[in-house]
């Protein structure tokens, strides 16, 4: 069953997103990828958009970078959760991206996530944590990911003990 739409404004977009759909075939979360652009694509946009909770989407993942209008011109005509990705761009490092995701008007919120690849990985561990609040099997998936986390972590922790002559 697909929970989760990916929609991001280029194909460039692709690589970093990667680690977006990786993350939630990690939680055995269906999803489908999309490319659509809020300046080249409006209407489909729209479109697309509106048509995702009569579909079954519970979360939308909107990456987009530059001008990055992608995820709120989405939660500007649904209301379903919208999870922003802000991509790296060359011209300021991915803060312009970051800036046009982020600072959306009163009334059209987008939980905005890191730029790039960390972002793209924790939008999908936003979204099974949505989709977790009803749904208990995804709940204990998250808890045992946490667990794991945290057990790779303390697994490394330990660097060096030297306990002299």
């Amino acid at each position: 069953m697909i929970q989760v739409s990916i929609v991001m404004g280029s194909k460039s977009d692709l690589e970093v997103m990667q680690n977006c759909m990786n993350q939630l075939k990690e939680f055995g979360i269906g999803y489908e990828v999309r490319i659509l652009s809020a300046h080249r694509t409006p209407s489909e946009a729209h479109g697309y958009a509106k048509a995702l909770r009569e579909r079954g989407i519970k979360v939308i993942i909107a990456a987009a970078g530059g001008a990055a209008h992608l995820a709120g011109v989405i939660a500007g005509v649904t209301t379903l959760p919208v999870i922003g990705v802000p991509m790296q761009t060359s011209a300021l490092g991915g803060m312009d991206s970051l800036l046009s995701t982020v600072q959306m008007p009163k009334g059209i919120p987008v939980a905005t996530v890191a730029i790039g690849k960390a972002g793209a990985a924790n939008a999908a561990i936003l979204a099974a944590q949505m989709i977790g609040i009803e749904d208990e099997a995804m709940a204990i998936k998250l808890d045992d990911f946490k667990v794991q986390m945290a057990k790779t972590v303390l697994a490394d922790s330990e660097i060096e003990t030297y306990e002299g002559n």
